[in-house]
């Protein structure tokens, strides 16, 4: 309990001051944190961290983190969305290149990872651009979320959530945190007029990205159960990696941006 104190007390000396300044920092940021949480992803697969592979998917998932104007200079013909499918080839070829110590299914995972991190960070970036206020109504949804969660589940839980994924969670702690989390996320984002929606709009929203948000979790707890790994890394100790810590953030963020909030 210490460490993971200490951990928390360190990181959010250094997240915080990163979040209210914004700008350049915290799209430096982002990018730094998808990498780490790419390198994670290797590290499952046992790859290599100075691999082609790795130096692709590192270049990949920066591409999709970083906001829209750092391209804005590129010929037409160089969108982000063609640059990544360029990488996404390379990885392909490495599989004939290396005669399938790099598999397709390789290329696959990574794929999926780049397109998972890259824009769960990108739109942590625009959620930060569209106000301080929004970035933190999508925090706040996600740390009630899990909070309560967990807080509830210890003391009402009976009933297993997903067992062969995440045996600790229930069902009577992950729907505490959702109504613990759509009151307070609700009330911040009238106070705010995020989105400037009608307090049951505000409410339905608030309730969609706390599920998704445990859905998120659940995801990454699946991931790390197929390659039976504790936590994602060892970067925050007591906390695990960054995976383990974005991972509902992951989720809720482009949930923002297609509900038109970011």
């Amino acid at each position: 309990m210490k460490t993971r104190v200490i951990t928390a007390i360190i990181a959010l000396a250094f997240f915080v001051p990163i979040v209210l300044i914004g700008g350049i920092l915290i799209e430096v940021g982002a990018i730094a944190l998808g990498i780490v949480a790419m390198s994670e992803v290797l590290i499952m697969k046992k790859k290599l961290l100075v691999s082609p592979e790795a130096l692709l998917s590192f270049l990949g998932v920066s591409i999709l983190i970083a906001p829209a104007n750092w391209f804005s200079s590129l010929p037409h013909f160089l969108s982000v969305n063609f640059i990544f499918y360029i990488i996404v080839m390379l990885l392909m070829l490495r599989n004939v290149i290396t005669k399938n110590i790099f598999s397709f299914d390789d290329a696959g995972v990574l794929t999926i990872a780049m397109l998972y991190i890259g824009m769960g960070f990108h739109y942590f970036i625009e959620a930060r651009g569209a106000g301080i206020a929004v970035l933190f109504y999508a925090l706040f949804i996600v740390w009630i979320t899990d909070s309560g969660a967990y807080v509830f589940g210890r003391k009402l839980g009976k009933n297993k959530l997903a067992p062969h994924v995440s045996p600790n969670k229930t069902w009577e702690g992950s729907i505490c945190g959702s109504v613990l989390a759509i009151i307070v996320a609700t009330v911040w984002m009238q106070s705010f007029e995020i989105g400037n929606v009608s307090m049951l709009v505000a409410i339905i929203i608030t309730a969609v990205l706390s599920i998704a948000g445990q859905f998120g979790d659940l995801v990454e707890s699946a991931l790390k159960r197929y390659y039976q790994v504790k936590d994602s890394g060892k970067i925050l100790p007591g906390h695990g990696g960054i995976l383990d810590r974005f991972d509902s953030l992951l989720f809720v963020l482009p949930l923002l941006h297609l509900f038109g909030i970011i």
